[in-house]
């Protein structure tokens, strides 16, 4: 994988092409690596078809150049709209070596595929003005548009749009995917992606998630020590029975729902066990068995839910928090957790996260990790852009996942996962990680329209390949 899933930022990118280059490695040869590399794949997936090449001022449109040369020696139809001189010397190196004809980019016709090379990394302000428009004009005319590193216009750091943007059909990052190709709205625009290895092998704390290894249960495992997973069930129990479900599905060994009304369980295998008042609760939710607590599903936002939380946060166990378990807590988050001894998994949405966080400033990667830190907790921070962060800064950024997942009680469902694999690894990073991955997966098993008991069914498939 194109730097061993490590993500860069547009500094972390910087700082690692300065580490190549003042190890011997020229601006120039750099530029080589990158624009031969994005021409190989054009020319792979679209080799017949006109192309050109939209060449900025920068090392981008130095990139370009070197990419435009390289199709016309394997053969294509290839021109260059140019903006502007280049302005860097290796920009000016790969101008020099282009033998193809060169165009203002106010002056030449769209052709059949549409290269930008534009602006890549590190842009912070929008395209505009008759570059915007004429960039719109040649892209609009293209059949097939394809962005080298990212298209013009995408805050790398961020994954904002800094002007609109269409789809593009690909997307070829350069030496290491950044924020911004998983980031939404950024995202959503990126068409296919792949990546030009460029000789950057630098480390980071962001990476792709990917499929996780999952160990099967040993020959001597039994129930408990696959684990317990504990749901409390508030008013809207229904939520509760999903998680339950779900955790059964991902691995758990026992999984028990715990309520204060009387409620049938969701299967056979499945234990419901009622309380008559807060002591009896309390001496359920500290069996030493236990080994995580789910909380917020379907719990309310009432008296008595405020009650129930209070009562499991008094209890030092490793729990999960999730829905209106955050919500009641709010702002009073970080406060609440960060002296808890006990590990601590915290799942909100958008929504959910603007109610419990402090900072609105920076990307999403920025405000999930800081939230992290500031709590002491995992933070799985969803959406169709998911963020896993740990209190340490190690975060997890997820690719695309199914846009069905976009329906009442999925978030129940990864509620329900993420326990099961803490139940398992007894490591919350690790679990978030694999439940994760698992929701996505199942989600894209599950084909379109699906309801939560359909996703759960899918569970053991998405397990099964990780085995």
């Amino acid at each position: 994988m194109l730097n061993d899933g490590h993500i860069l930022t547009a500094a972390a990118m910087q700082a690692a092409e300065q580490h190549l280059i003042r190890n011997g490695t020229s601006v120039v040869e750099l530029m080589h690596r990158a624009g031969t590399g994005a021409a190989d794949y054009i020319w792979r997936t679209g080799p017949h078809l006109p192309t050109l090449v939209l060449c900025g001022p920068g090392n981008n449109g130095g990139d370009g150049y070197v990419l435009a040369q390289t199709l016309l020696e394997k053969g294509a139809v290839v021109k260059i709209a140019a903006t502007a001189e280049p302005a860097t010397d290796a920009a000016k190196n790969a101008k020099s070596l282009w033998q193809g004809q060169t165009l203002a980019y106010d002056e030449i016709a769209p052709e059949m595929q549409f290269v930008d090379c534009l602006f890549g990394t590190g842009l912070t302000r929008p395209v505009t003005g008759d570059l915007l428009k004429h960039h719109q004009r040649l892209f609009d005319g293209a059949q097939r548009r394809i962005a080298v590193d990212l298209p013009s216009g995408i805050e790398t750091d961020t994954g904002a749009m800094l002007n609109p943007l269409s789809e593009y059909d690909l997307t070829i990052a350069l030496g290491a995917f950044k924020p911004a190709h998983y980031l939404t709205p950024a995202s959503t625009i990126m068409g296919d992606m792949v990546g030009v290895d460029i000789g950057v092998r630098a480390p980071s704390q962001i990476k792709l998630l990917e499929r996780p290894l999952i160990k099967a249960p040993k020959k001597l495992d039994h129930k408990y020590t696959r684990g317990l997973v504990a749901i409390v069930a508030g008013d809207m129990h229904g939520a509760a029975r999903i998680s339950a479900l779900a955790a059964q599905q991902s691995g758990a060994g026992y999984v028990k729902i715990f309520s204060g009304l009387e409620l049938s369980s969701p299967n056979h295998s499945i234990v419901v066990e009622s309380h008559q008042d807060w002591d009896q609760l309390r001496a359920q939710l500290s069996d030493e068995r236990i080994s995580i607590i789910v909380i917020g599903p379907g719990l309310g936002r009432n008296a008595h839910a405020a009650k129930l939380l209070d009562l499991t946060l008094g209890i030092e166990k490793p729990v999960l928090l999730d829905a209106d378990a955050l919500i009641l807590l709010s702002k009073t988050v970080a406060h609440r957790l960060k002296d808890r001894s006990s590990p601590v998994i915290i799942t909100p949405h958008g929504g959910e996260f603007a109610s419990i966080s402090r900072d609105s400033d920076g990307s999403k990667i920025d405000i999930t990790a800081k939230l992290a830190a500031d709590s002491d907790a995992v933070v799985v921070h969803k959406g169709s852009d998911s963020v896993i962060a740990n209190p340490a800064g190690a975060v997890a950024l997820t690719q695309s996942s199914s846009s069905w997942l976009s329906t009442a009680g999925t978030g129940d469902v990864l509620a329900g996962i993420i326990a099961a694999r803490f139940a398992n690894e007894k490591d919350e990073f690790l679990a978030a990680k694999q439940g994760q991955w698992l929701h996505g997966r199942a989600a894209k098993l599950a084909g379109p329209s699906f309801s939560p008991e359909i996703l759960i069914d899918h569970i053991s498939k998405a397990l099964q390949e990780c085995l």
